[in-house]
Order: structure tokens, then sequence, then C-alpha cells
């Protein structure tokens, strides 16, 4: 008898949907020209990006060894284009107006200083030893401190300053040691052939695999799972604006004083709205996989992946249904439970990561992102497509997802009952 009854609630939650063309858009239509126009929109960006170098102003006043390595360095980096036609006085004003983001100035006599003072402090080492040395050399007085001179517009990221920074400290630091090594082997007569420039210690960066493949986050990996979780959020509109007309309908009478209980029409339109979230996500991972290869996008790939996605887009559903149903349980009018229903979706949105990744947000920001449903489904997606993550690793983000769910639906069914009761 109570499956007939949850059979019938499901067949009444379909009758509204029908009903409700805007709903069926708003559900439907908005997350699929939302996926596509903001994949396009990141993924060009990201490759205009990649394909561009920063222009930035180098001014070689040394003209000698050292400045030369330093200058083909940054060339070789793939990262910089050098341009190499001001002066001092004229990259300041440039770069100062916003024009570049920085300039390098390279003192004059910066490769002649250098080896002067290697050649006098080798030589007062070697002379500590007991060995002959040149005594001209040692006596010579070591010379001042260069400075080689970093522009910044003062509007440039200091991530990016510090960046570059300890590039160019690097590199100095890389043909000091050389240049060091050399005045050594030349004071001592040392003809062994010893690669002086390979590095001891190195960095070797390790990605998760499958395959022998590595995986590398791209735009679509970001904006399926991302645009997938703000549709299912989105049904809380058409949810409660369908609950409120329940109660201006007189529909809600009727189911009170039914002897059906009032938790087998919350679980009818729990399971109609799964159904709707299921299909959701099914399109989402179709546009993904079979429409962006089309516009010159990667694919999504989500090979020996799809069961527990679509365990997580359950238990995403079951928040968002959560909500939805606790707010057209407390809202009396359209007008409240619809404003309010896409305002609070945009925000669970924004602060959950959906437009902007939670580790580029203010330290409290990203306090406050850990209690969004939405930063818990998001997380859940990236450990299943991105980490390779099974079920047993995303538990503590299904845990919470269903506990929110279970919570909204609490307060659901006592708030309505306090209302029956006056």
């Amino acid at each position: 008898m109570l499956s007939y009854k949850l059979w019938r609630s499901f067949v009444k939650e379909i009758l509204l949907l029908k009903r409700d063309i805007g709903g069926i858009v708003i559900i439907f239509v908005m997350p699929l020209l939302l996926i596509v126009t903001i994949t396009l929109i990141q993924d060009s960006t990201f490759k205009n990006l990649e394909g561009s170098k920063i222009p930035i102003i180098f001014i070689d006043n040394d003209k000698s060894e050292v400045s030369k390595n330093i200058k083909q360095e940054l060339e070789n980096s793939n990262t910089f284009r050098l341009l190499t036609h001001y002066n001092e006085k004229s990259a300041q004003d440039a770069v100062f107006s916003g024009d570049y983001q920085m300039a390098i100035v390279i003192p004059k006599n910066l490769t002649h200083d250098l080896n002067s003072n290697i050649d006098i402090k080798v030589q007062k080492i070697v002379n500590s030893f007991g060995l002959e040395t040149d005594s001209t050399i040692v006596n010579k007085p070591i010379s001042i401190a260069k400075e080689i001179h970093l522009y910044f517009d003062p509007a440039t990221n200091v991530g990016f300053k510090n960046s570059v920074m300890n590039s160019v400290n690097k590199m100095i630091f890389e043909i000091e040691n050389k240049k060091i090594y050399t005045a050594f082997q030349d004071q001592l007569g040392t003809t062994e052939n010893v690669d002086e420039n390979k590095n001891f210690i190195s960095f070797k960066e390790i990605s998760p695999k499958r395959n022998n493949t590595e995986i590398i986050p791209n735009s679509v990996q970001h904006n399926v799972p991302a645009w997938t979780l703000f549709a299912i959020f989105f049904v809380v509109v058409p949810l409660s604006i369908n609950l409120v007309k329940e109660k201006s309908q007189g529909t809600s009478v009727r189911i009170k004083i039914s002897p059906t209980p009032y938790f087998i029409h919350i679980l009818g339109k729990t399971f109609t709205y799964l159904i709707i979230c299921i299909v959701q996500f099914l399109l989402m991972v179709a546009v993904g996989i079979y429409l962006f290869p089309y516009m010159n996008l990667p694919a999504f790939d989500i090979s020996g992946k799809m069961f527990p996605l679509i365990v997580v887009t359950l238990f995403a559903g079951l928040a968002a249904i959560g909500f939805g149903i606790l707010l057209g349980t407390i809202a009396n009018t359209q007008e409240q439970s619809a404003p309010f229903g896409a305002t609070s979706v945009v925000v669970l949105a924004a602060i959950g990561g959906i437009w902007v990744p939670v580790f580029l947000m203010p330290e409290f920001m990203q306090n406050i992102a850990k209690f969004s449903p939405m930063n818990w489904g998001l997380n859940a997606y990236y450990d299943i497509i991105l980490r390779n993550s099974g079920i047993g690793s995303i538990a503590k983000e299904l845990a919470l997802l269903f506990l929110f769910y279970f919570i909204m639906v609490i307060i659901s069914i006592f708030y309505e009952r306090k209302q029956h009761a006056v």
C-alpha cells in the first residue's frame, strides 16, 4: 500500500513539472548553455595564455658573459619576450605607468667585477693552504657589491615578483658557482672533467596516472562537475515553487487530511527530483564527451568512473532536494521562494568553488567554503576525476551531503507539524 502511495506521489510530481515549462527550461536548458559558454571562454583564455609570452624590458649595461647568460636563460624559459631598446630611465617610466609588468637592468662591469672578486677569494683560500698564489691578486680590494635593478609595475602580483626575483637569484647563484669551480680548477691545475652544472638534488613533479598516462586538469574537467552541481542545486527553485503552489491551491490541505503519511509525500518529491538530477548529470557528461570535441575542446574522460560519479550525483541531489523542501515548506508565496532560492544557490556556488577555485580565496573565505554543500560535492567529483579515488575515499563528503538532506527534511517535517497543529 505504501509503495502505491509513493508511486502516486511520484506521478503527481511529474504532472506538476509537465505544467511548468519555465521550470523545465531552468532545470535542463540553462545549465547546458552555461557549461558550453563558460567552458569555451575559460579554454580560450587558457590557450591564449599558454601560447603567449610576457613582454619585459631587459637592459644590458654589462654586455658580457654574465648578462648574456641571464638573457639566454630568460629567453629559454618560454615565459618572457625581452625588449632591449630602452634605457633605464625610459624603462622605469614605461613600467611605472603600467605599460609593462617589469624591467631588468644589468649593471656595468658585472662580469668583470664578479670574476675579480672570485679570483681574489679563491687566491686567499688557496694561500691559506700554503700554496703559491699571485700576491698582486690577493692584495687587490674586493669590489663593491653589484645590484641588478628590477622594476615592477605597482599593480603586479606579489607572487609574480617573488617568482622572478627567485629565478634571477638562482641564475646568478649558478653562474657564480660555476665560475668559482673553474677558478679552483685553474689554481690547482686540475683538469678532471666533472659536470659541475648537474645538480645533485633536483625536482620531479609526480601526478596521478592512469594506464601510464599523466592526468592533467583542464577547463572541461573543472566545468563539467562544477556546473553539474550548479544545475543540480537549481532544482531548489522549481521544487520550492511547487511546494508553495500546493499551499495556495489547497493540495497541501488534502495531503494533510489524507491517510498518507507526510514523509511519503517528501519521499515522492525526493525520488522525482533525484531522477531529474541523474538526467542533468547524464546530459552534462554527454556534452563533455560528444559535443566538446567538435568545439575544439578536450573531451571529458570518465573511463571506469561512471558508477562513483553517479553515486556522488545522487548524494548531491539529496542535499539540493533537502534544501528545496525546507525552502518550499517555510515560504508562503512564490515571490518568497523563487528569488531566495535562486540567490541562495548562486551564493552557495560562489563560496563553494564553482566559479573561483577555493585555494584562490582569502583564508576566511576558504574556511566558509567548507560549509557549502556544493564544495563537498565538488571535492568528491574532483577526487574521482582527478585523483582516481574510489567510494571509500569520498565517504566523508557523501556523509556530509546525506546529513545535510536529513537535517533539512527533519526541520521541514517539524515545521509542517507545528503549522498543522496551529
